[in-house]
């Protein structure tokens, strides 16, 4: 009950913080310095975990125990990372730069134009999404973007379900933006013999799509986000953190780190990091009836988390949109994301609201949103 007390103040707070500091209006007038007073407490960790770090293995340290001791081990130590994970997780086929999309539809959505648009989301697997441009963007490569993931690309434009229209909200205040669905997982080449982990093949997927946005004439591609919510909030952080080309991310309580107190966080399953073949465990809380399978299993055995790969965002920003998944004791993970950023020389690029329940609401969304007009559309990657 204090927990969720707790994490209900955390997004008062933020959001309390924004209407105290700048109204709305003056955000979308364009005033950088305002609107940063509207994200900024979203950067600080609550009191309670402020610097703590948990029980979590510094990020700063080679698998093998050495100190990081400066940039040059820093990006030594980052290829680790990422080599390591890639190892397990199975090696990605080339990402497609130059996709090619069919493009099945036009609306008219006030000033919107919607596009039903069709791509290879992996070699041999095609894939229905919705494209998002604001009426008048200009072929000039000025405007950001930014992918949204989800189980349907429906959902993201509006058409299913309720705070989750991620896509449309953002294209209304000036984005491109792309909505890609997966129902509940990507098997590449096929389920019966995937090569790759699930939500790996999943980040994979979010790649190509990054080039969709990036090769249309309106998008900036240096300025390119991705958010997902729940399903989608893992989606999200798999592929911002194992595809740097991504400027920034927002991950909706997806569960940032393994948990098997929480039966939604769960990367066990074999339709994210469990899979050991088309055989699937029974679905549930990993037990000694029901054990750990596939690459979980190895995972939790060598003592590996997920705040390694937060530590590959560095320094891109990033904001965790946590709600009944990812609580405030979530800062112990991000305070290591922060310590890298830290040693790096960047400071205010981990961020984290908190909701007492899973689902996003009109205040957890409107932060988000602008999380990313500050550093897409606001352009501050890079004046900074």
């Amino acid at each position: 009950m204090e927990m969720k007390r707790l994490s209900y103040l955390g997004l008062v707070y933020c959001f309390s913080m924004a209407v105290i500091q700048g109204t709305l209006a003056e955000t979308e007038s364009g005033d950088t310095q305002q609107l940063w007073k509207q994200i900024a407490p979203c950067f600080e960790p609550v009191d309670e975990f402020k610097g703590d770090l948990g029980d979590y293995k510094s990020p700063l340290k080679f698998y093998d125990g050495r100190p990081v001791k400066t940039k040059e081990d820093w990006q030594a130590r980052r290829q680790e990372i990422l080599k390591t994970w890639h190892q397990k997780m199975g090696e990605w086929p080339a990402v497609n730069e130059q996709p090619k999309v069919e493009y099945l539809k036009q609306e008219e959505r006030g000033d919107i134009t919607q596009y039903t648009v069709r791509f290879d989301i992996a070699p041999g697997h095609p894939n229905t999404g919705y494209l998002l441009i604001p009426r008048g963007a200009e072929p000039d490569q000025s405007k950001p973007a930014v992918l949204v993931v989800y189980y349907e690309p429906e959902t993201g434009v509006g058409l299913k379900g309720e705070n989750r229209d991620f896509a449309l909200q953002l294209a209304k205040r000036g984005f491109v933006t792309l909505s890609v669905g997966h129902d509940y997982s990507l098997y590449y080449p096929n389920r019966e013999q995937a090569e790759i982990q699930p939500l790996s093949a999943l980040a994979y997927g979010a790649a190509n799509a990054f080039h969709v946005l990036a090769n249309r004439k309106e998008v900036d591609p240096d300025r390119i986000g991705i958010v997902g919510h729940s399903y989608g909030g893992k989606w999200a952080m798999f592929a911002s953190c194992l595809y740097d080309r991504f400027a920034c991310a927002t991950w909706s309580d997806g569960g940032i780190v393994f948990d098997e107190s929480r039966p939604s966080v769960n990367y066990w399953e074999p339709w994210y990091l469990g899979y050991a073949g088309p055989e699937f465990r029974k679905r549930g809380l990993p037990t000694k009836e029901n054990p750990r399978t596939g690459l979980y299993k190895e995972l939790i055995k060598e003592g590996h988390d997920l705040h390694e790969l937060h530590a590959l965002m560095a320094p891109r920003p990033f904001l965790v949109s946590g709600g009944s998944e990812d609580q405030p004791k979530q800062w112990r993970a991000l305070n290591h994301a922060i310590a890298v950023n830290r040693f790096l020389g960047y400071e205010n690029r981990v961020a984290m609201t908190n909701r007492p329940d899973h689902a996003p609401n009109p205040q957890s969304n409107e932060l988000m949103y602008q999380f990313f007009e500050y550093w897409l559309k606001q352009n501050q990657l890079k004046s900074k």
